[in-house]
């Protein structure tokens, strides 16, 4: 189980490996988040950290329950609330604040954000339909094929590719290599593209499935 940090996505960038070789990097600004709550088998049935991220100025848009629960636990007010299963909860605190450190000796992680919302789109955008001919004679270029039948069984089967909104949907990429952790700047670089817009909020984690795989190999190797 590993903690669940929030950042931002600042863009992307350039940088050279130990060979030489460019590598297209995004960067993620990923300020320390603070504890707000420690959730144990007792009181709520499960361990788990509850963890916010930046720190409120004005805290008009934030309600008064979360305003009496961030005052119980003398914190300051957090925009962004995230909870992750933790196994041991003895070396946590409420008010520890724990930063992008935390990801100097991982090598995946998995990042989850807000892709880009497109609105309406048609076929070709959205499935990458082919079309149809080019041609001015031509009544078919850019929409949908036939979408249903005649008399059997006379309607549109369930799951069929048609236009409709696009993007603004919750995407994870899995499995992006760390590239480089700066504690100071909390930056951290991962290799490749992450779902979302520039200064859009995302989830960080250490990689789910990659950890697996690399606990099951070990396993095999002590056999």
């Amino acid at each position: 189980m590993s903690l669940r940090f929030a950042g931002r996505k600042k863009g992307m960038m350039k940088v050279f490996d130990a060979n030489g070789c460019s590598v297209v990097c995004t960067v993620l600004h990923v300020e320390p988040n603070v504890i707000t709550q420690i959730k144990d088998e007792i009181k709520d049935g499960y361990k788990a950290l509850q963890m916010g991220a930046f720190t409120a100025i004005k805290k008009g848009n934030i309600s008064k329950p979360l305003l009496g629960h961030f005052a119980s636990k003398k914190v300051e007010p957090q925009k962004v609330l995230l909870e992750s299963r933790v196994a041991d909860l003895a070396s946590y605190e409420v008010g520890q604040r724990i930063g992008v450190e935390y990801f100097n000796e991982t090598i995946f992680v998995d990042v989850t954000g807000t892709s880009k919302g497109r609105g309406f789109q048609g076929v070709i955008r959205r499935h990458k339909f082919s079309g149809g001919p080019a041609a001015h004679g031509s009544g078919f270029h850019r929409h949908a094929g036939s979408t249903g039948q005649r008399t059997s069984p006379g309607r549109t089967f369930p799951n069929m590719k048609m236009p409709g909104h696009m993007g603004n949907e919750q995407v994870t990429t899995e499995g992006l290599v760390v590239v480089r952790v700066d504690a100071e700047k909390n930056v951290l670089l991962v290799k490749g593209a992450v779902p979302g817009h520039r200064n859009g909020i995302v989830f960080i984690r250490k990689s789910v499935k990659k950890e697996l795989h690399a606990n099951k190999k070990k396993a095999q190797t002590k056999k």
